[in-house]
């Protein structure tokens, strides 16, 4: 895994992985790669954010930022055909293959964009944002997503976010605070937070 997969064009050779998966009680089947984020397996994290995410009350499209090669998005947006999700991510390689994921699996209701934390999608406003972020990347980038994704909320919507405690979560929990005014830890596990924070 290593530093490269937030890059736009990761250096490391192309070696496409094939994986499956069981999230929300249906069975994925995903294309993974070199160079893009948890290539083996869909990591602790990003199914423990699939499982907690709970649909926002408002109407809306949802965006996954930092999609690596998809299976947030998708998988959410299979049990939520009404919205439309979008998948956003700075890595070419992760976007292509969450495009191709997408069709694999069946899914329709996503829009796959390559973007640089959430440029591509600003001037439009959803009524969830959802990212395990590239921790990888660093704090400025880490902090830049969440205050992006304040930005692109409409009133009411929801913010969720994965983020372990070693890597980050108590600085993450105040720059909500700050924006937010309030967030709510709504589970810890394995040093795995899932922080919820409503606009």
């Amino acid at each position: 895994m290593g530093e490269h997969y937030y890059t736009k064009n990761p250096g490391v050779k192309s070696d496409p992985n094939r994986i499956t998966a069981e999230l929300r009680g249906r069975r994925f089947q995903f294309t993974t790669d070199s160079g893009v984020f948890s290539k083996k397996e869909v990591d602790f994290g990003s199914k423990l954010l699939i499982e907690t995410f709970e649909e926002p009350e408002i109407e809306g499209d949802i965006v996954d930022a930092g999609c690596g090669y998809g299976p947030i998005g998708i998988s959410l947006a299979s049990g939520l055909s009404n919205r439309r999700f979008y998948l956003l991510d700075v890595n070419e390689r992760a976007t292509e293959l969450a495009m191709n994921n997408a069709i694999r699996n069946s899914v329709h209701n996503v829009s796959v964009m390559e973007s640089d934390q959430l440029c591509a999608v600003k001037d439009k406003t959803f009524a969830s944002v959802i990212t395990n972020p590239p921790i990888r990347a660093g704090k400025q980038v880490v902090h830049g997503i969440l205050e992006e994704a304040h930005h692109v909320l409409k009133k009411d919507g929801t913010l969720w976010i994965v983020i372990q405690k070693k890597q980050g979560a108590p600085s993450a929990i105040n720059k909500l605070e700050e924006m937010f005014g309030h967030v709510e830890t709504v589970v810890k596990k394995k040093g795995y937070y899932i922080l919820k924070a409503v606009k």
